[in-house]
């Protein structure tokens, strides 16, 4: 690798010798590749066309036979052939086919003029008359069959694994427009996006263990937030009726094929609407938006067909779980009742689930939640894990409450918000005693949140969305790491060297 890079830095240096320094400070392009190969899709083969273009992007293979060379060059949205012969070039300057098939290599970033041709092969070609170095790569390119075989690595040095694979860069060209699809829906029915704090004095919103840390100036512990729902539920409070932000969330917790500490969520909230209405406005939103980027809402995940088609299937968490294991937790009188039965069927009992609606919810986890593959509203939650939840209209211990689950994951959260502040100080004063007896993921009492809702807090419909697992579901992704461009990876050892990628 090091003999490589020295040969390459020889390059530069003879590049700003010949007057052509190695990194170019502008160039203007006439088209962009793909548009090139469109609007020419009709030059016959062998023959030319004198329009002149400009183009430019990386070098990404090179052959040089004798009097000709052939490049090709690759931009952000397609490739092209350069073609390159030594009378045409060295008409123009003498030494000029020498120098670019000597001094530039794969790699490199590449301005050409020149006209177009047809090869007698069928290929769109930029007949070469001008070449300027735009960027002078030092690094070779990872090997263009292999690519990156180490998935961490692609991971790690993302950049190299745009470079070589048209997949991952249309991956992330999904999730942009997944991204702005969502903004675009949201924005064209009068939901406005209003920013919220990311660093907080006390994080709320979610079970979930927040990062801290500190405030130099003010001497004042912070967290990172781990939902953006009290700060928009403020913003309700203070009379917006439809509010939403996207945005990055943190939580301190583990990583996995779902879950990365940094991800990406929307929160939606919507005045004098309940959770009926969230799940309507959920699949609504997410069908126009499959249909956007993938052009239909039917897909297809890790070979399995998903129809995200309107409606979706909609069950109480009661019905799944007696479905699925036998057991109809609403006869269960007690805690100990309820895991003894649970103990007979096969069902693990963590002793943190200290009640029989935490057991209901544990035992949905282990045999539920994995096999809901279609588009399917969970609805209806126990009480002692919603503590944001208003209190169902007529089922006692539960709230209204849906999780959305598609491919075995739950995709989007949503409520018929509480606004009860006296009923909130109470739940949340319960989740500051679990807090206090050691659950890392309980939230605290946030004060000022329970004073807004006693400003008083019209009647609310709340939803959050996952959009890292919803793109993996748009581009058929394994893992959460391959739809986010730089996940949190662990550092590599000291002393090693970088990545080598010939």
């Amino acid at each position: 690798m090091s003999d490589l890079r020295d040969t390459r830095l020889e390059k530069a240096n003879a590049l700003k010798e010949l007057g052509q320094g190695p990194y170019a400070l502008h160039f203007e392009p006439s088209h962009r590749l793909a548009t090139l190969q469109e609007e020419h899709v009709d030059l016959p083969k062998g023959e030319e066309r004198e329009v002149c273009v400009s183009v430019a992007g990386r070098v990404m293979t090179r052959r040089v036979m004798g009097k000709l060379a052939f490049f090709t060059l690759a931009d952000e949205t397609g490739t092209i052939q350069l073609f390159l012969e030594k009378a045409g070039l060295e008409a123009q300057q003498e030494g000029w086919f020498k120098q670019i098939t000597s001094l530039v290599d794969a790699g490199d970033w590449l301005g050409v003029t020149g006209i177009l041709r047809r090869t007698d092969r069928g290929e769109l070609s930029v007949k070469v008359r001008d070449w300027r170095m735009l960027s002078k790569a030092l690094q070779p390119l990872p090997d263009k069959w292999h690519g990156l075989a180490d998935v961490e690595k692609r991971y790690r040095q993302r950049y190299l694994d745009l470079i070589v694979s048209p997949q991952s860069r249309e991956t992330f060209r999904r999730r942009a427009l997944t991204v702005s699809g969502i903004r675009r829906w949201l924005d064209e029915r009068q939901f406005l996006e209003i920013e919220t704090p990311v660093l907080q004095a006390e994080a709320g919103g979610a079970d979930a263990r927040p990062f801290i840390t500190h405030h130099n100036t003010l001497d004042l512990p912070l967290y990172l937030r781990i939902a953006t729902e009290l700060h928009l539920k403020r913003l309700v409070v203070g009379g917006f009726e439809r509010v939403y932000e996207l945005g990055r969330i943190f939580r301190n917790e583990g990583v996995s094929t779902r879950h990365n500490p940094e991800f990406t969520s929307v929160e939606v909230y919507q005045a004098y609407a309940d959770y009926n209405d969230m799940i309507e406005l959920t699949e609504a939103m997410l069908a126009a938006v499959c249909e956007q980027v993938c052009g239909a809402t039917k897909i297809t995940y890790q070979g399995t067909e998903l129809d995200l088609t309107p409606p979706w299937r909609r069950s109480t968490m009661h019905e799944l779980v007696q479905d699925a294991t036998g057991l109809d937790f609403k006869t269960f009188a007690d805690r100990e009742a309820a895991a003894a039965a649970m103990e007979a069927s096969g069902l693990d009992v963590p002793k943190m689930a200290d009640s029989v609606g935490r057991l209901l919810n544990e035992a949905f986890e282990q045999r539920v939640e994995e096999s809901l593959i279609q588009p399917t509203f969970v609805i209806d939650y126990p009480i002692e894990i919603s503590p944001l939840a208003r209190k169902h209209r007529s089922q006692p211990g539960l709230v209204e409450r849906f999780e959305l689950f598609i491919a075995g994951r739950e995709t989007a959260n949503a409520f018929s918000e509480l606004i009860d502040p006296v009923d909130q100080r109470e739940r949340l004063e319960a989740q500051q005693a679990r807090k206090a007896s050691g659950d890392l993921e309980a939230q605290g009492l946030d004060e000022d949140f329970v004073n807004a809702l006693e400003v008083g807090m019209p009647p609310t419909g709340g939803l959050g969305i996952g959009i890292d697992r919803f793109v993996m579901l748009l581009t058929d992704s394994p893992s959460i790491r391959d739809v986010i461009a730089f996940p949190l990876l662990k550092p590599e050892s000291k002393g090693n060297v970088p990545l080598s990628v010939g």
